[in-house]
């Protein structure tokens, strides 16, 4: 009895972890792709010569830090050329790895914005034309799909549950991840489970 709920809670510690930690890779990667947010702060700021909208991706210690090197690339892209352009990537690496810093997380290096997730691309995409209703139609999809998905498997398998104790296992385990998919949704509709982007 003991064994088995040890291997029941290790399953449900898994089944959380890796959940929380897709969920973080996930949101955190679209902070240092070429079209995220940021990025496209800077590629605005460097045009209007305004870097004051970009100092709210940063922590309040490193705004210096971030006027200084947007100045030297203001100075460096009148060169034109390639010598703009290096200037600009300079910048855009220079802006991320400060906005990652400050969140606690490491940098490691700008990616093609191909890499952010659909939905986050969507995310952005509402906020621009004004209107949810496409990105709540997608994640609603999405989250119904993957409920009952898990739902076929933790139903065929508790059919056999009695059969054998591997059957009885495989039961145990697809309950386990059924359950607790459904529950660490319930809680990040909640909005009680997941921080991210907080600033220092």
């Amino acid at each position: 009895m003991t064994k088995r709920i040890n291997i029941r809670h290790i399953l449900i510690a898994f089944v959380i972890f890796e959940m929380l930690f897709l969920y973080s890779i996930n949101a955190d990667a679209h902070c240092d792709t070429l079209d995220g947010p940021v990025v496209e702060s800077a590629r605005r700021a460097l045009i209007t010569g305004d870097v004051t909208p970009l100092l709210k991706w940063v922590p309040i210690d490193d705004e210096q830090l971030i006027r200084t090197a947007f100045q030297n690339t203001i100075e460096v892209r009148k060169l034109g050329g390639q010598a703009q352009k290096l200037a600009d990537m300079y910048f855009f690496e220079t802006l991320v790895r400060i906005h990652r810093a400050g969140e606690g997380t490491s940098y490691t290096g700008l990616k093609p914005g191909a890499e952010v997730d659909p939905a986050i691309a969507l995310a952005d995409k509402a906020l621009e034309s004004g209107s949810v209703d496409k990105l709540v139609g997608v994640i609603t999809d999405a989250t119904a799909e993957g409920i009952r998905e898990r739902y076929r498997r933790a139903l065929e398998t508790k059919k056999h549950a009695d059969e054998s104790l591997m059957a009885g296992r495989e039961f145990v385990e697809a309950y386990v991840v059924y359950t607790h998919y459904v529950e660490e949704l319930h809680t990040l509709v909640r909005g009680g489970s997941t921080k991210h982007h907080q600033h220092q």
